[in-house]
């Protein structure tokens, strides 16, 4: 064996190069979080990912032909108890932060057992599981036949929240991402509570002008994210670069892609009608 051949052969193959890349991923993450539900690998939450694209893509056919399903009570139950999750969220994260004296500029993680960072951590991971409970917004909308609520925007904000949020809670769960969390949830109380407004009926229609503002605060809150996460990454913080560069490209993109709603479905309409 030629001096070429040998280097060849022990250079890892592709599958090793991942197998490496993986074990790295398990085994480099926050220890406390690690045991949690959907924390310690991505193979579960990837599986969840992949069933939820399936749907969306084969559940608009397969009620081509169906009448709109009547769930009008699991919505109400539904949205008023993610009014409840979200208030709780809010609730937590900002206590969490006050009692601890989370700095807004420049916050580390804190991966102590402390009472307090604890706290944090498993508020971040209910934050987490949050998401992945809102993938039901989708399913509703396929049962119900509002095919033109299955935006890009909304599949697309669906997915990649999920797996931001893996990442958060497996690698930060706490320090600069409680920001997000906080603003996040506070913004689902109100979005929460209009949907479970909407799901009442028809009636509850002349109460739901404030829909423009609702989005307006979705966009508020991204632009907030922004500046906080832009801050931060060119501060001298003991945050990972990695994870604001992520965030702060994250909620360039949402900014973009709800200015584009706001657009579309507000501005648009109102200079046709004059």
């Amino acid at each position: 064996m030629n001096r070429a051949s040998a280097m060849v052969s022990v250079l890892p193959s592709r599958w090793q190069r991942l197998q490496i890349v993986y074990q790295w991923v398990l085994e480099n993450g926050d220890k406390r979080t690690d045991g949690w539900l959907l924390v310690y690998s991505p193979v579960p939450l990837s599986c969840i990912f992949l069933c939820y694209l399936f749907i969306v893509w084969l559940g608009p056919k397969l009620m081509r032909h169906r009448q709109p399903v009547n769930i009008k009570t699991i919505l109400i139950i539904y949205n008023f108890s993610m009014v409840c999750l979200s208030a709780y969220m809010f609730y937590e994260f900002t206590a969490s932060s006050w009692l601890a004296n989370y700095s807004l500029m420049c916050q580390p993680v804190d991966y102590s057992e402390s009472p307090l960072a604890m706290r944090m951590a498993r508020v971040c991971w209910w934050f987490y599981f949050s998401k992945v409970i809102e993938l039901s917004d989708t399913m509703f909308f396929i049962l119900r036949k509002k095919n033109n609520q299955l935006t890009f925007l909304h599949v697309y904000h669906h997915c990649t929240m999920i797996f931001n949020w893996w990442a958060g809670v497996k690698y930060v769960a706490g320090g600069q991402s409680f920001l997000i969390g906080l603003i996040n949830s506070f913004v689902h109380v109100v979005m929460y509570i209009y949907y479970c407004l909407a799901a009442l009926g028809p009636e509850m229609q002349k109460y739901l002008w404030w829909k423009r503002y609702l989005t307006s605060l979705q966009l508020l809150q991204f632009f907030i994210v922004t500046i906080h996460t832009a801050v931060n990454l060119f501060a001298d913080c003991d945050f990972p670069d990695s994870m604001n560069i992520v965030v702060l490209a994250y909620a360039l993109s949402l900014i973009a892609l709800f200015s584009n709603f706001y657009y579309k479905s507000y501005l648009t309409k109102k200079t046709k009608s004059i």
